[in-house]
């Protein structure tokens, strides 16, 4: 625990949504839900306006178009939104090498290593800086938090949402803590929260009066030791600079459970592709391959083979993966499929050939992978982000979603027209597709329908937020 308030947490306002509304000027100040849109999909993010209507992450989309019938329902971008994260993320490594991303909006800076604040105010100062920085280089809003610990920093950032800074004075954390919420603390989740209530205890304060002993004796030593520094306001933890990624993963939800083998090998064979794509882009090559399948009744099997050296070869991955699901029963129905690479290197292994036979030698004499309990890998959202338009970070709708095979067009996605230029798409059905044609910083734009096979509509990339947009 400092004696100053040198430890800054930032976290983005209601960040996929805020970049929706950014890049869509039609959208600002209504409400945007951004997830997947299928019978399956879950909210990833809501906008401050579609909160008002109770709708909030982890929420299924469809309970979310009953409380917000009116708001606009889009599909995750992820290309751009991780495009101004790392915008937001240069901007904080300004600061001090000692950067903790948490999320694609969300990290902690230790200030004082990077020598830019020793006290409350020359704290304040750079935050203050940081918040009006932000804002003109991507043109969205982040709160900040600013305390002597991370859990203090990250609480103070909470209160100051939405675009907001909140600092906590050292000596003023229990006065503070009191009144809130036993759930404010780290690692109070539903469960606990609910043992505590069931205990008389539902505030911070009242988790201080219970004492460590009670806490200890109600949810263990280890947890109960934890709670009760925490409810005092004590985090020693430092600020750790980020990781390097440890594994690379894409997954997909379907909107009805896939039952055809043949179908369920070409998807797999579909993820392997794209997950390799994501391995090349981070500059790794990755040694173990992992399969994820989450069947009709909500069980998950993991399998992973592990070969005998790195490969970024989409070949090798799309064969192992093939091996690890001829292991896996598929009997009943496919939710999920999901691709991953761990053991990441910055080589390659140069005898690819050679390596995929040895690979599936091996498999044929000890089995295709083992049993595993990891299922979600980095880059890669828990289940509460899954959704039918693949809801989760390190996800991109399948390609036919975008327009490419069969032309059809997802609410969200990115457009230019020859003669409108670019847009976005607001629906599509019945062979027509209907574009909004505006750009960030433009005027709400006008609203234009085209068959969906119309050659002179293309999907685009997504238009930066701020500067040139031609």
């Amino acid at each position: 625990m400092r004696a100053a308030p040198t430890i800054l947490h930032l976290d983005m306002d209601a960040f996929y949504a805020s970049v929706e509304q950014a890049s869509k000027p039609s959208l600002r100040g209504k409400a945007v839900i951004v997830g997947g849109l299928g019978p399956r999909g879950v909210v990833a993010t809501a906008s401050y306006e579609a909160r008002r209507f109770g709708v909030h992450s982890a929420m299924p989309t469809a309970q979310a178009r009953r409380l917000c019938p009116n708001g606009a329902y889009l599909i995750p971008r992820f290309t751009l939104y991780r495009q101004v994260s790392d915008v937001v993320m240069a901007m904080l490594r300004e600061l001090s090498p000692l950067v903790e991303p948490l999320s694609l909006d969300e990290a902690f800076v230790d200030l004082e290593a990077g020598g830019v604040a020793f006290d409350a105010g020359s704290a304040r100062a750079t935050g203050e800086r940081l918040r009006a920085d932000i804002r003109a280089a991507t043109g969205l809003s982040g709160s900040v938090g600013l305390a002597g610990s991370k859990m203090l920093a990250k609480v103070a950032s909470e209160e100051a949402k939405p675009a907001g800074l909140l600092l906590i004075e050292p000596g003023t954390e229990r006065e503070l803590l009191a009144p809130m919420s036993v759930r404010t603390l780290p690692g109070v989740g539903p469960a606990t929260g609910e043992h505590l209530r069931r205990a008389g205890i539902t505030t911070v304060g009242e988790l201080v009066e219970a004492g460590e002993d009670e806490l200890v004796r109600m949810v263990g030593r280890a947890h109960g030791t934890g709670l009760y520094r925490m409810a005092l306001g004590l985090d020693d933890r430092p600020v750790v600079a980020e990781r390097d990624a440890k594994s690379v993963s894409v997954e997909d939800t379907f909107d009805v459970d896939l039952h055809d083998r043949v179908r369920i090998r070409g998807e797999v064979q579909r993820l392997a592709d794209r997950c390799v794509q994501r391995l090349r882009g981070s500059g790794h090559s990755g040694r173990t391959i992992v399969l994820k399948v989450r069947r009709y009744d909500f069980s998950t099997l993991t399998r992973s083979e592990t070969l005998r050296g790195p490969t970024d070869d989409a070949a090798v991955v799309r064969e192992a993966a093939a091996r690890l699901l001829e292991a896996v029963d598929t009997t009943g129905g496919v939710r999920l499929l999901g691709v991953g690479v761990t053991g990441l290197a910055d080589y390659t292994q140069e005898d690819l050939f050679a390596q995929s036979l040895a690979a599936e030698a091996e498999a044929a004499d000890e089995g295709a992978g083992t049993d595993g309990t990891g299922g979600t890998a980095a880059g890669a959202e828990p289940d509460a982000a899954d959704g039918g338009a693949g809801a989760q970070e390190g996800s991109e709708p399948p390609a036919e979603a975008q327009g490419a095979p069969g032309r059809r067009w997802v609410a969200g996605s990115d457009v230019r027209h020859v003669l409108y230029g670019p847009g976005w798409v607001q629906g599509s059905g019945v062979g027509r597709v209907t574009v909004r044609f505006e750009q960030p910083g433009s005027e709400p734009g006008r609203v234009r329908t085209f068959r969906v096979d119309d050659p002179e509509l293309e999907p685009s990339d997504p238009l930066p937020l701020v500067g040139d947009t031609d």
